[in-house]
């Protein structure tokens, strides 16, 4: 069996892609071990400054979690399990890098929870979303619960948990849920144009603004602007303050380290 996660490296930072096409990229434990190894190497790497996160084959980004393998798990393996997902799909939010969802495909449970996890999520037009795990008689275990609702609202969340239905890639986007919509042959494309742009800032500012985004919207406005201004104190003990101010100042472009 080859890899279950293939990457690649690129001048912004890696393309990693889930590569179990025959089963749709179904996140079983492997998968997730495999996923969390890549990714812990990539962000100890300072170059990398962006991943893009897609999945392998034309059907699917994600397909869910693996049923066959959870079909027979006690009550505390499931535990476990989501324990372990959940703690994936943590690390995955708190990359110093900015994470791209390149959302090719189905992504249904647990491959929802994943494109969730990730920053920005670009679908190209063939992308379809949904938590369906209560057509089996459970509920989202990787955190579709918690992100769902925080990225689209309660009433929607609860509407797509509860019919298990999925939504197409427009309406995801008229909800919130993605960021940009195109065409199946142009989404690596377009996500690695943004890759590339966001490349070009300050990795150290974007990484602090990352953290206050995320923390912040767990706070109350004061106390998250409080948040904020410590962390925009922080920016000005790194270099790339300096460098950015000097080159807008010096009318050229910034070479931040």
């Amino acid at each position: 069996m080859g890899s279950l996660i293939l990457t690649e490296q690129k001048e912004w930072g890696a393309l990693v892609t889930l590569n179990r096409p025959k089963a749709l990229n179904a996140l079983n434990t492997d998968v997730l071990r495999e996923l969390d190894d890549v990714l812990t190497q990539l962000n100890a790497q300072k170059e990398t400054q962006v991943v893009i996160l897609t999945g392998s084959g034309e059907k699917a980004f994600a397909a869910g979690a693996d049923i066959a393998a959870m079909r027979e798990m006690t009550p505390g393996e499931a535990r476990q399990f989501s324990a372990y997902g959940q703690a994936v799909m943590t690390r995955i939010a708190g990359m110093r890098a900015m994470v791209i969802a390149a959302v090719n495909g189905y992504a249904l449970g647990g491959g929802c929870e994943l494109a969730m996890a990730c920053d920005i999520r670009i679908a190209s037009t063939r992308a379809k979303f949904g938590i369906p795990e209560v057509t089996l008689g459970v509920i989202p275990g990787f955190g579709g619960t918690q992100r769902l609702s925080r990225l689209i609202g309660v009433g929607r969340a609860l509407e797509m948990m509860a019919t298990g239905g999925q939504i197409n890639a427009e309406e995801a986007l008229r909800m919130g849920l993605v960021n940009h919509v195109t065409e199946p042959e142009e989404l690596l494309e377009v996500c690695e144009a943004m890759a590339r742009k966001i490349a070009a800032n300050s990795a150290g500012a974007i990484a602090l603004g990352k953290q206050s985004i995320y923390a912040g919207s767990e706070m109350d406005l004061n106390r998250g602007l409080a948040h904020e201004a410590g962390l925009f104190a922080l920016t000005f003990a790194h270099p790339d303050q300096r460098e950015g101010m000097d080159a807008f100042l010096e009318k050229r472009k910034a070479v931040f380290k």
